[in-house]
């Protein structure tokens, strides 16, 4: 069982930044698919970014390429989201999801582990 706590999330004014965590109670030296994900009210969830924790490899959706970076911290068990450049299209709850993954972390990876969400709201 992995428990997820993200945090970090506000409001802020478009064009502006965020950093948002997720604490895990990963097992170190295990191999997991993490991700971020978001839902805006009365739109249904997508995928933001993942990682892979041991390749390092990450994916982004088209909608944030360039302006979002996803990063983890072994040590610190710790997933963060930085964000930049803010739009108000950003506004979401976002999620922090995580799975026991060895191999690649593509598409097919069904997230098993997810966290409570954190809201991040951008004005214009």
């Amino acid at each position: 069982q992995v428990q997820l706590v993200e945090s970090g999330g506000d409001s802020v004014q478009a064009g502006g930044s965020l950093r948002l965590s997720c604490a895990a109670s990963v097992k170190p030296g295990n191999a997991y698919c993490m991700g971020w994900f978001r839902q805006a009210p009365g739109k249904e969830r997508e995928e933001v970014a993942r990682i892979n924790t041991t390749t390092m490899d990450t994916d982004y959706d088209d909608s944030v390429k360039d302006r979002f970076t996803i990063s983890i911290d072994n040590a610190k068990k710790s997933l963060y989201l930085e964000m930049n450049r803010l739009k108000s299209e950003d506004t979401a709850m976002y999620y922090c999801a995580a799975v026991a993954r060895n191999g690649v972390c593509d598409q097919a990876v069904d997230f098993a582990y997810w966290g409570q969400g954190t809201q991040v709201t951008v004005s214009s």
